[in-house]
């Protein structure tokens, strides 16, 4: 367990995560896994645990196994109920503020690399066309995609990097939030005209 930069006690350590990630030989970042399971559970795709794996191997080509797997279907599953709830309890999976900016910005934009890469294995599973997205999910994978391009290289230590880091985040929060909310309420409405 871990507590985060908001004070929230988490389940999954970002650390042991990425501990877990090596041990594997596997050069992906706790960041990306998240991402990743957010993209596909944004896009529609299935709240079982073994969707997430399948997810990963599909958009990321990761192949898990062990203790390492069971941590990533839990986290999958925790997600899930995170995105699908009323209380807007979702959060990223990034680094810690003890981290230097440089690294958090990485983290961040890894985060929403993978995002969009679960979002587009998740909508091609569903044979949905991401040209035709419900809502704001074409603006919002628009700005994923100008967020996971961040400069490292003109990130300085100071408290206005801070601060947009701090806005990224709160941003990408919500997006995952609102794209999860317009995946939902289109299959609701797919339902409703199949009834």
């Amino acid at each position: 367990m871990s507590t985060d930069s908001r004070g929230v006690v988490s389940q999954f350590d970002f650390e042991e995560l990425a501990n877990q990630l090596m041990e594997q030989g596997l050069e992906a970042s706790p960041a990306d896994l998240h991402g990743c399971l957010s993209g596909l559970l944004a896009s529609g795709a299935s709240h079982e645990a073994e969707a997430g794996i399948d997810g990963l191997v599909q958009a990321l080509d990761l192949d898990l196994h062990g203790e390492l797997a069971e941590q990533v279907m839990a986290l999958y599953v925790a997600t899930a109920q995170c995105l699908d709830n009323d209380e807007y309890d979702f959060y990223p999976l990034l680094l810690d503020d003890s981290a230097d900016i440089v690294s958090r910005t990485s983290a961040l934009a890894g985060w929403c690399r993978s995002f969009l890469a679960g979002y587009t294995q998740g909508s091609t599973g569903a044979g949905r066309q991401l040209n035709v997205l419900p809502g704001d999910s074409s603006e919002i994978l628009r700005d994923l995609a100008a967020i996971a391009e961040a400069d490292l290289e003109e990130l300085a230590e100071d408290e206005e990097a801070e601060k947009s880091y701090a806005e990224l985040t709160e941003y990408i929060r919500f997006a995952a939030l609102n794209a999860y909310a317009d995946n939902a309420l289109l299959r609701q409405e797919e339902n409703q005209d199949s009834a």
